[in-house]
């Protein structure tokens, strides 16, 4: 089942929040059948054509956190959180209706286009914070978070834990802040109450740090990198960010 590591706590959580038994129950079903699944990447490239409206073909995060990035994600992660928004486990109203079954297809889809995704290589120049404070923000990583998401961010597939290395810092922010808040209603609830006593201070350094961890060479794009299997895709500039985003 999926909601292992958040066990009764987040089945309560969610009923409370409004969301039904039968909802948790068809995404977990859902989830479990797509993970046994044989994975077909080449038909992953074409229901992943849908994802590009919002994540481009490359599947990186946007300079200003609307949009994460995915490219390089746990294959599992991606099932997981696929189904728990269409099953409305976790509220996302503009997902919501590219994760219907007319769209996106059944379980076999999602383990397709997660496959897919999960192999894409990732952004070399992801978003980064300020570098302010990243001696803090080392400190509260190693005793906080590396536990569950791995000494370099790696995250855990058989736990559904995502990868977290190369992640855009303003998309960290948004996501730790839904989780605090309980907007993001499938996080996972030790992390929901490990969260709640970090001070502004403690939250932007751990997420600068974060946002600072370097994915292995061999999961990295090359300057330039453009994905070949949409080379007709129109690619608009992002908006503008300050430029100490960029710097490391």
């Amino acid at each position: 089942m999926i909601f292992k590591r958040g066990g009764v706590g987040i089945v309560f959580a969610l009923l409370a929040s409004g969301v039904s038994a039968q909802g948790l129950e068809e995404a977990a079903k859902e989830v479990e059948k797509a993970l046994h699944l044989t994975p077909d990447a080449e038909n992953g490239r074409k229901v992943y054509m849908v994802c590009t409206v919002c994540h481009r073909p490359e599947g990186w995060a946007s300079p200003d956190g609307m949009y994460p990035q995915i490219a390089g994600q746990q294959a599992s992660v991606l099932i997981k959180q696929l189904a728990d928004i269409r099953a409305r486990n976790r509220d996302n109203p503009t997902m919501l209706p590219f994760t219907s079954p007319r769209l996106l297809g059944g379980a076999q889809e999602i383990a397709d286009v997660a496959a897919y995704i999960s192999a894409l290589p990732m952004n070399p120049n992801n978003m980064v914070g300020p570098g302010f404070d990243l001696e803090l923000g080392e400190r509260l990583y190693k005793d906080e978070c590396a536990e569950c998401h791995g000494p370099a961010g790696e995250g855990d597939k058989k736990d559904h834990i995502p990868l977290i290395q190369g992640q855009n810092y303003f998309y960290l922010i948004r996501q730790f802040d839904w989780i605090r808040s309980g907007k993001r209603r499938n996080a996972d609830s030790k992390m929901v109450k490990q969260i709640q006593r970090f001070t502004p201070r403690e939250e932007y350094s751990v997420l600068d740090y974060v946002s600072r961890i370097r994915p292995p060479e061999n999961k990295l794009a090359q300057p330039g990198w453009q994905n070949p299997d949409f080379p007709d895709y129109a690619r608009h500039p992002w908006q503008t960010l300050p430029a100490y985003q960029m710097a490391r």
